[in-house]
């Protein structure tokens, strides 16, 4: 399984990313050897994410949030199909 996943970083900005072992991605996150934009800004708590097949659709999916505004993220991140909410 791949995803896609927003971040909720400690300084209130999103990171958007993709992997395949999500648990795992989230902890290198918090232990400071995932993205560079993150290392500075943990604590980082997963607030959104999605699944998919194949690793170019997650990355497909990870580009087009990534142009999104932050207040399409924010309304994305509250939306009953967040899977995080449950």
């Amino acid at each position: 399984m791949n995803y896609t996943y927003i971040l909720l970083c400690s300084d209130e900005t999103l990171y958007t990313g993709w992997t395949n072992d999500l648990e795992n991605r989230v902890r290198c996150h918090n232990e400071k050897k995932g993205a560079k934009y993150t290392k500075t800004r943990t604590p980082v708590t997963l607030v959104y994410y999605e699944t998919f097949d194949t690793k170019q659709e997650a990355q497909k999916r990870e580009y087009a949030i990534k142009k999104m505004s932050r207040k399409e993220k924010i309304l994305l991140i509250s939306s009953d199909l967040n899977p995080v909410k449950e």
